[in-house]
């Protein structure tokens, strides 16, 4: 996005921050209203509209040069995409068994972490023909993914009605009123903002301070998505249920602040350090992100998942906003070092602080 605004359109980067900024501030609204219309309406047509509006408007995205229209569709694009995660995640809580609700969830970042990679080798090359056909194909994919789930995505017969009948005569916890999910909600928002900044600003401290090249720099931060793919639904399957999920939610974010914490290290070859950086990072996300989900369905029913999943998904658009802000705004005032000290003692506390949550 930032060098479509600044290369195609030859707008200054300032206004492309704005435009990404505006992409934030969309998701924002859109985790939180999908969340609520998971819990009305049902995870599967808030997938579905979610999915093809999201496309259609990426599609008029392409031919607008016009900025003030460009930073209402940026918002309008973002809100409607970030709807469809909260029932995205319910629907995982739905058709998953009770028992297998941790490697489901682990399943849908195999997913996700494919489609990245796919995603970004294909941006690229797509790029370098023309920005506009980047929008022309993630439109088209998005529809047809909604389509898809209308199409393949086996409906659950009755499953509102139901739910309308259990509920009557119940109150039904709304997570601001769940202290210890508020909590837990901080600490994530923390360990999320924090893990961002790997493929934000490590990037860039790789290329400036430790001159790694644009190609090594890529194969290291690919390492993440081929570790994902080789080991996590072994090791997820291997721990699952052994120990409570606080426990290695506490073991992923003791991993990422290690990874964080090599950065600080005054001697090495940078291929090396690096490497060891991403290979910390990759298994603290492996260890922490699967039983993060876990717990927060375990929060939830199944009156309120779309709620639950909506707060927890808020975390994910936060950090997109206020990490790399804040995150380069350190960097350039106090240095990379500070910045590493700072996000490894941030990890640490939250560590520390899951620790103490008991789940009641």
């Amino acid at each position: 996005m930032g060098l479509f605004i600044t290369q195609s359109l030859h707008r200054p980067a300032s206004d492309a921050g704005l435009i990404i900024t505006l992409f934030g501030v969309g998701s924002i609204m859109g985790s939180a209203a999908g969340g609520k219309l998971t819990d009305v309406i049902g995870f599967r047509p808030v997938q579905v509209v979610a999915s093809i509006v999201s496309g259609t408007f990426f599609l008029f995205f392409a031919n607008i040069t016009h900025f003030h229209t460009l930073c209402a569709l940026a918002v309008v694009i973002s809100f409607f995409s970030e709807a469809f995660r909260p029932a995205n995640f319910v629907a995982i809580a739905a058709y998953a068994k009770p028992e297998l609700q941790t490697r489901s969830y682990s399943l849908n970042r195999l997913a996700v972490n494919m489609g990245w990679a796919v995603g970004v080798s294909m941006g690229g090359l797509i790029a370098s023909y023309d920005y506009r056909l980047l929008f022309y194909v993630d439109g088209t994919v998005s529809i047809i993914a909604g389509l898809g789930i209308l199409w393949f995505l086996p409906k659950i017969k009755d499953y509102r009605k139901a739910l309308k009948e259990k509920v009557k005569g119940i109150v039904v916890r709304k997570p601001w009123e769940d202290a210890v999910f508020i909590r837990f909600l901080l600490l994530t928002a923390v360990f999320i903002i924090c893990s961002f900044l790997m493929f934000r600003v490590v990037p860039v401290f790789y290329k400036e301070i430790w001159k790694i090249g644009e190609f090594e720099i890529g194969l290291i931060l690919g390492l993440n998505g081929i570790i994902i793919a080789l080991f996590e639904m072994v090791m997820i399957h291997k721990i699952e249920n052994k120990r409570s999920p606080i426990f290695f939610i506490v073991i992923g974010a003791l991993l990422v602040a290690c990874s964080f914490a090599v950065l600080l290290l005054p001697f090495g070859s940078p291929i090396v350090l690096g490497t060891l950086c991403i290979v910390f990072f990759t298994f603290g996300e492996m260890f922490a992100l699967p039983f993060i989900n876990t717990f927060v369905m375990s929060r939830a029913n199944e009156f309120n998942r779309g709620q639950y999943a909506a707060g927890y998904m808020l975390c994910w658009s936060i950090a997109q906003v206020v990490g790399p802000i804040a995150g380069f705004f350190i960097a350039e005032r106090y240095g990379y070092n500070m910045l590493w000290i700072v996000i490894t003692i941030l990890l640490m506390i939250s560590a520390y602080m899951y620790r103490l949550m008991k789940q009641d």
